[in-house]
């Protein structure tokens, strides 16, 4: 366990920063780190008024506001488990992890929860809104005045009285679980990782240690909270700085992200690939395409302005004000990391997993090395499961701090991935070079990734596939980032091609409704022959992933 207590450095990062801005919704209202300090102290007294003990589960769904954070910050702070749920996930699927979770509560932007059944949700004692921190259901008709009583015990308790000099939070030990972080919402695939203090207080201090912010420093926070990713590096970790944080609400279009850039300015940016090579094919691939330029760029002296040009304009397309921009959440795009890398564009790339919360490797942009995912962490080991980890590609293994309790109620698929001596098996396969950088080769475990960074599990979408009409089996595959659907047709019905391409049109619509927004499978290609197997009968994806 480490020495550094995340519930601490809530505490020091509130009172040290008690009059600056720490959370903001774009272009709405802002909490203070004092105000933060009260929000938190008036959930804490809803919690208690409610009977939440330390170690109940929290559930909390939606946009990506100052409440989220708020919500967030009270119940990993008051002992509570938190439990993150993606807003993009369908209503079924957020009742069915609330269930499994066994939370008590659940947080949800009104919209969501407008379309959530509460009575199929056992456990579940009240609903509240996200937006205005107000109770939309109770269980019993008990808790209704409760809203009230707490806000006369808070007032009570501290009246105009709360200062840095009196705030204080509970002490929660490293070892108690924070988070349960489900990597699906779908019965059967979902699974919730159980992630302790230790993990995050791991996630938190590297940032802090390693990545300069300073408080009053200025960031903008763009990826899901929900994700490990975005929750640990565009808010645990620069609220622990005492940084503003701007929260843009959804994930937004590249565009509106740039918008936001150009008027926060912000220090740092955390993205993913998607935003970064968007940013290249439309502001900057049309450009280096043209003759002329093509022409120009081969002249000594004028080839040096030109890049000077360009990486002023991308420069200021994150604001002109940063230290670096720090990639991850899925492969970036190797003509992209080159050109960025041939510019002197100030970027690096880091390499995480929702299970070690999610860091593994990173490197400063200064010393980082183009291809690679940076070095291991130092509250993380990597070890590649290969006879010359230099040359010969094996899988990733990782231990440390960072690393996983498990999956929540799910010990099969936890020692799937954890084995006795508690290697976390990541699944990816790479290779490490004598400088102890990573080189991320590919994926042994059947997942694929948006480019936002979104983990998409092909079987889910499959499952549904396969008991549509005429699909005798499929398989979900990535092709330039889209989704697509080889499927082998069942002969017997004696269509021809076109109406059974006809049928499966009918089921690529009918499918995208019941799966997120995200998963959307793009086409249906229909394959000539049932696909190869294993001994056991699975699909041997690596044949048909190109």
């Amino acid at each position: 366990m480490l020495k550094e207590n995340l519930v601490v450095w809530f505490e020091k990062a509130i009172r040290e920063n008690w009059y600056s801005p720490a959370l903001s919704d774009y272009g709405a209202s802002t909490y203070s780190y004092g105000q933060v300090a009260e929000q938190i102290l008036r959930l804490h007294a809803l919690f208690e008024r409610f009977g939440v003990s330390r170690g109940d589960k929290i559930a909390l769904t939606g946009k990506n506001l100052a409440n989220w954070c708020l919500v967030y910050l009270a119940t990993v702070s008051y002992g509570a488990v938190i439990v993150p749920i993606l807003a993009e996930f369908l209503p079924d699927d957020m009742q069915h992890i609330v269930n499994h979770s066994d939370a008590v509560l659940l947080f949800a932007s009104e919209a969501i929860a407008e379309k959530l059944d509460e009575l199929q949700m056992k456990r579940l004692d009240a609903i509240f809104s996200l937006e205005e921190l107000s109770l939309l259901y109770a269980r019993r008709n008990a808790y209704l005045s409760y809203p009230d009583r707490v806000s006369r015990s808070f007032g009570d308790t501290y009246g105009k009285l709360l200062s840095p000099d009196n705030f204080r939070l509970p002490k929660v030990p490293n070892k108690e679980l924070a988070a349960i972080v489900y990597t699906s919402g779908t019965t059967g695939f979902s699974k919730g990782v159980m992630l302790a203090h230790n993990s995050l207080i791991a996630n938190v201090r590297f940032g802090c240690e390693h990545i300069p912010l300073e408080p009053g420093s200025r960031f903008v926070s763009l990826l899901p909270l929900a994700h490990t990713y975005g929750c640990a590096f565009e808010f645990l970790f620069p609220f622990c700085k005492g940084v503003d944080i701007t929260l843009l609400g959804r994930t937004p279009s590249p565009k509106a992200a740039m918008q936001a850039f150009a008027e926060v300015r912000p220090n740092l940016i955390i993205s993913v690939p998607l935003v970064i090579e968007k940013i290249y094919r439309t502001r900057i691939r049309h450009m280096i395409d043209k003759t002329a330029i093509k022409v120009l760029r081969r002249v000594p002296g004028v080839s040096g302005l030109i890049s000077n040009k360009i990486l002023k304009g991308l420069n200021d397309a994150f604001g002109g004000n940063f230290y670096e921009v720090v990639i991850g959440g899925a492969p970036i795009n190797g003509e992209v990391a080159e050109f960025l890398t041939k510019i002197g564009f100030r970027y690096t790339v880091g390499y995480g997993m929702t299970e070690c919360g999610p860091l593994i490797s990173y490197t400063d942009y200064k010393n980082f090395k183009i291809h690679s995912a940076g070095t291991a962490i130092d509250t993380i080991t990597v070890r590649i499961d290969s006879p010359d980890p230099q040359n010969i590609v094996g899988e990733i293994l990782v231990r440390g701090e960072n690393v996983m309790n498990g999956y929540y109620k799910n010990p099969q698929a936890t020692r799937e991935v954890l084995d006795k001596n508690g290697w976390l098996h990541t699944g990816d396969m790479g290779v490490v070079d004598k400088d102890g950088f990573i080189y991320i080769r590919g994926r042994s475990k059947v997942m694929l990734l948006t480019s936002s960074g979104e983990n998409v599990y092909p079987e889910e979408i499959e499952a549904r596939l396969n008991n549509m009409p005429l699909v005798d089996e499929s398989l979900v595959i990535e092709r330039n980032g889209q989704f697509v659907a080889l499927v082998y047709a069942d002969a017997s019905a004696g269509l021809s091609e076109d109406e059974v391409m006809e049928q499966m049109e009918k089921n690529r619509k009918e499918l995208n409704e019941h799966i997120p927004r995200s998963w959307s499978i793009a086409r249906i290609q229909l394959f000539p022959e049932e696909f190869e197997k294993t001994p056991t009968k699975k699909i041997k994806r690596y044949l048909y992933s190109n």
